[in-house]
């Protein structure tokens, strides 16, 4: 076996929600800037679930007590129209649409009743680099808890 055909070593790491995880070092993004709330934390995993296909887990490695749910914006409120400031494409190192991909928070009271997402401060990752930054939108009308409203149930069949 060549060591272009070698398989990438994984890492594992015990993590408070999920249990113990399986990593390539290729799979980490980095957060030089840390993370709101989250300074020490500086290196996520970007999970998915099968059970929870519209979310993506922001699963610090630094602090496995650290998991953040994010979601696609657009598959809620498909008028989200962020402005990124310039720092943010400058230090993200953004040059074109293909580059990256923004995601939000998603907080969910104890009890389930309420979902909010922050629209005011999404998470941008550039996807060449896998660096990524939580930016607040500047002049911004967007809420840190814009509520996701709820579907309501199909009604029964006549």
């Amino acid at each position: 076996m060549n060591a272009a055909m070698k398989a990438p070593q994984l890492s594992r790491f015990e993590t408070g929600r999920f249990g113990e995880v399986s990593y390539a070092e290729n799979d980490l993004i980095e957060f030089p800037w840390g993370m709101p709330g989250f300074a020490a934390a500086h290196r996520f995993l970007a999970l998915t679930l099968a059970d929870q296909p519209n979310f993506v887990w922001l699963q610090s490695v630094d602090d496995p007590q650290v998991a953040l749910p994010c979601s696609d914006p657009w598959q809620i409120f498909p008028e989200y129209d962020p402005k990124l400031p310039g720092y943010a494409t400058s230090t993200l190192e953004l040059h074109g649409p293909e580059d990256f991909t923004v995601l939000c928070v998603v907080v969910v009271s104890p009890d389930a009743q309420e979902m909010t997402m922050n629209l005011m401060a999404p998470v941008v990752i550039n996807l060449k680099t896998r660096r990524g930054r939580q930016i607040m939108l500047e002049n911004s009308r967007y809420s840190v808890r814009e509520p996701i409203p709820r579907k309501t149930a199909a009604a029964p069949a006549p």
